[in-house]
């Protein structure tokens, strides 16, 4: 394994190289100072190209350390080339203990992003289902919704004036951008979308839970294989995929919110069982964490994907104020 390991990497490293020295263009973040703004700022590029640079002594004093630290920010954020990068560190042990399983596992989330150089490596460590991650990529620990005005709490059944969200975390950019862009393909209130990824994997791309949900909106297997998503480690399809589920399920439960939500975490059976919530505290403590970040008890929907659930027909005042929405479909 180690020799054709090598070599992929040696062809990566001249491949970046070629890429900056072609037509005298200049490599960005040609001065240092500059790469450690960008990468203080959160870009994922410069974090992985600095990472690069203390991991090899390019103008820096070597610091496997602090090397290992940037690749696992910005692969946090999923950029697929410091997921390589940090496969590399695993596969050699740069400053970690080796293990081929991680190295894998960090390959695989790379390949599903398009990246050659990941796609070739894994020809040569033991390729693995992805079950477990470096301690670097696990989720965040859950950050506390702001507390609500008690006076607007208070003012029911008139939510026109109150923000769509509440005590979100700090969204990275580059996940804003990407739901801004895709949510209103899927008729998806953006405010939502960023409230279930801040519970779901607090924004970190490369999430993995016990269950083996995984990525940015945490899609179970099952989940992904239901609304076609391939490359569930990639950003964008991972998004599509659980924005695909959420336009289901606010067609499924006419737009009432906490039922949407309730069903996310713990599958629409659950709900239609006990006819609600259901009765489960992390689905319970699930729904009132978003709904504390998402003030809207109810959602536009489109009437045309699938027949409502057996219990929005149970009584009328049982159900959240309904607002059709008929339009096409949007291409999942």
């Amino acid at each position: 394994m180690g020799h054709h390991m090598k070599r992929l990497s040696g062809l990566a490293v001249a491949a970046v190289l070629s890429a900056y020295s072609a037509g005298g263009v200049a490599a960005p973040w040609a001065h240092l100072e500059a790469l450690e703004t960008a990468a203080g700022h959160g870009d994922p590029r410069a974090q992985a190209e600095l990472g690069t640079r203390y991991a090899h002594a390019e103008g820096v004093p070597k610091n496997l350390e602090k090397a290992n630290q940037l690749y696992c920010k910005a692969a946090k954020q999923g950029y697929a080339e410091a997921q390589y990068q940090l496969g590399w560190t695993y596969a050699y042990g740069r400053g970690v203990a080796r293990d081929d399983t991680l190295a894998a596992a960090l390959f695989r989330m790379a390949a599903d992003q398009g990246h050659e150089y990941a796609a070739r490596a894994l020809h040569y460590v033991s390729a693995q289902p992805v079950v477990r991650l470096p301690p670097c990529l696990q989720p965040d620990p859950p950050v506390a919704a702001a507390s609500t005005d008690a006076s607007a709490s208070a003012r029911v059944g008139d939510e026109s004036d109150l923000p769509a969200a509440d005590g979100i975390p700090k969204v990275p950019p580059e996940i804003e951008r990407l739901v801004r862009r895709l949510a209103p393909q899927y008729a998806v209130d953006t405010q939502l979308v960023l409230a279930v990824i801040a519970a779901e994997s607090a924004f970190n791309a490369a999430a993995v839970s016990p269950k083996n949900a995984q990525g940015l909106m945490q899609l179970i297997p099952e989940t992904a294989a239901r609304f076609g998503v391939k490359k569930v480690f990639n950003p964008v399809d991972n998004i599509k995929g659980g924005l695909a589920y959420l336009r289901w399920l606010l067609a499924f439960f006419q737009g009432d919110v906490p039922l949407v939500v309730a069903a996310y975490n713990a599958g629409e059976r659950a709900v239609e069982k006990y006819r609600g919530i259901p009765p489960y505290a992390e689905t319970r403590n699930y729904v009132e964490r978003i709904t504390r970040m998402y003030r809207k008890a109810s959602h536009p929907y489109e009437a045309g994907i699938v027949e409502p659930s057996i219990i929005m027909s149970a009584s009328a005042a049982d159900v959240a104020v309904k607002t059709p929405v008929r339009r096409g479909r949007a291409t999942p």
